[in-house]
């Protein structure tokens, strides 16, 4: 029995039994589509989250007070601290040679209006080198200008947010906007930024962090983002950062540093494992697909008895008898995986299309292992029936016996 011998004789019995096939390659396209549809989202997701961080700005190194083993936690977002960051706290740090630029930030929530318009939004307070950090963009005007860290200025610049709801069709640039009881004359709109790491510009105002400090009678700053010069002198200015903020702090090291690169690598390490265990269980769906070949094959060998009775009486050997439904069981699988993967590439089109702020990429590598797990579940499923065909006795198979 020659290849094409082979692979007719195979295709011929799928064709015999079409609805059969039919459910046969279902089960296994289904398969395919889930662990395709899941590795895309969870490959996207880390993708995502990891750029979003990598956008946060170059080198980035962000100094938050107290530290886990001193406030019996982690660091808090509110509250209080074994000793607060302070501006001179961030002015010192430019002792350090590693570091290019310092932006202090204080932050709270306030009413703000204008034109006789309110509403409830975040304050930032910082300075003009928080323009540099965050890798900010103006629309219309300046950012924050260039003054002494502790002068309270009566400035703000504005998100695309907050202008079109305080402004309506009008000019912010110019015009007063109230932040409680007091007035900022708006020097600058950002451009639109949208949410980054639950953080939305768009929706922010941002004053010079003195005045911020004043504005909810605080001295303690919320962060301290810093960036270094370079890569490689990114971990220099971390043990700086240290030693200067212990010898400020009387001997205490009771700050938390996260660096940029540290945050990347655990979100990456987490979503990666996230998406190996869900594309894991919906790989049971493909080992459930294979338990159906093997099934509806054992079923196939005993409905075909009297032909494999006479392929073999004609001279058919087991090894010819194991190809036959071996090739049998490849081709359902096949046909399954190539319709899952088109099922998949159609779910994910969609799901672009529903979300097109959320890229949505398939990888390459999950489309080849898909449709090498399939093909090998198939086989591996198909080996029991191949066996059992060709075990059979030609004088009894005839007989059907």
């Amino acid at each position: 029995m020659f290849i094409k011998d082979t692979l007719t004789q195979a295709y011929g019995a799928i064709r015999a039994q079409r609805l059969r096939a039919a459910l046969i390659i279902l089960a296994m396209s289904i398969g395919v589509a889930s662990v395709t549809v899941l590795t895309a989202l969870g490959e996207s997701a880390r993708s995502y989250i990891v750029n979003e961080f990598e956008a946060l700005g170059t080198h980035l190194v962000i100094v938050l007070p107290g530290r886990s083993e001193t406030t019996g936690g982690h660091p808090p977002l509110f509250g209080e601290t074994p000793r607060d960051l302070t501006l001179d706290d961030a002015d010192a740090l430019f002792r350090s040679h590693h570091i290019a630029a310092i932006a202090p930030l204080t932050i709270g929530s306030a009413p703000v209006s204008a034109q006789g318009l309110e509403r409830e939004t975040n304050i930032f307070g910082s300075t003009h080198a928080l323009r540099r950090v965050r890798h900010l963009t103006m629309a219309q005007g300046s950012f924050l200008p260039e003054m002494d860290v502790d002068k309270a200025m009566p400035v703000c610049v504005i998100g695309q947010t907050i202008r079109e709801e305080l402004f309506v069709d009008q000019p912010a640039l110019g015009q007063w906007l109230r932040i409680n009881d007091r007035r900022f004359r708006v020097v600058g709109v950002l451009a639109s930024e949208g949410q980054s790491i639950g953080v939305d510009f768009d929706e922010m105002v941002i004053i010079p962090v003195a005045s911020a400090q004043a504005l909810f009678d605080t001295h303690s700053l919320f962060r301290i983002l810093i960036e270094t010069k370079s890569k490689e002198s990114m971990y220099k200015a971390i043990d700086e950062i240290k030693s200067i903020i212990k010898a400020r702090h009387e001997g205490e090291d009771d700050i938390t540093i996260i660096t940029q690169d540290s945050v990347v690598s655990t979100f990456d390490k987490i979503l990666t494992a996230l998406t190996l265990t869900v594309v894991s269980i919906a790989g049971i769906s493909l080992v459930v697909a294979g338990v159906l070949v093997m099934n509806v094959m054992l079923v196939s060998v005993t409905q075909r008895t009297a032909e494999v009775g006479l392929l073999k009486a004609l001279g058919a050997t087991k090894r010819q008898l194991h190809w036959l439904f071996l090739t049998e069981a490849a081709m359902l699988s096949l046909a399954g995986a190539l319709l899952g993967v088109l099922l998949g590439q159609v779910t994910i089109a969609t799901l672009e299309a529903v979300y097109p702020d959320f890229p949505i990429q398939s990888p390459g590598w999950a489309l080849l292992a898909a449709l090498g797990v399939s093909l090998f579940t198939g086989l591996v499923f198909g080996v029991l029936p191949a066996r059992k065909a060709a075990q059979l006795d030609p004088v009894a198979a005839l007989s059907k016996r």
